[in-house]
């Protein structure tokens, strides 16, 4: 079964075919993916590289987490399923205490 891990402080300029290349010395690469950002297109500095098998995964993890490359020295670990997003902005999990003003003024005015 194929593991994916994440691979952090890559460097910018870094292809996806170095990664592959490097990973490929641990065994059977499935894919590499470089994450950008969805407004300029530049690279974030990490990814992911799935591994064709859980062998592999390990040799990957003890081979290259802590390996320079492009002068960066690299984090590899198990990709970790991703946290849920709470959509819009700001976040849930706000409690409001009370009632509401809607956004206006402060509470218990008279005019």
């Amino acid at each position: 079964m194929a593991k994916k891990l994440y691979v952090g402080n890559l460097a910018y300029s870094t292809t996806e075919e170095q990664v592959r290349d490097l990973f490929s010395q641990a065994g059977e690469v499935d894919s590499v993916a470089l994450i950008t950002d969805r407004e300029t297109g530049r690279a974030k500095g990490f990814g992911f590289v799935e591994m064709n098998t859980e062998e592999g995964s390990q040799e990957a993890i003890k081979r290259f987490n802590g390996y320079t490359l492009d002068n960066r020295t690299l984090t590899v670990n198990e990709a970790r399923p991703r946290e849920e997003r709470s959509g819009g902005f700001g976040g849930g999990n706000r409690r409001e205490g009370g009632r509401s003003n809607g956004g206006f003024g402060g509470g218990n005015r008279r005019f």
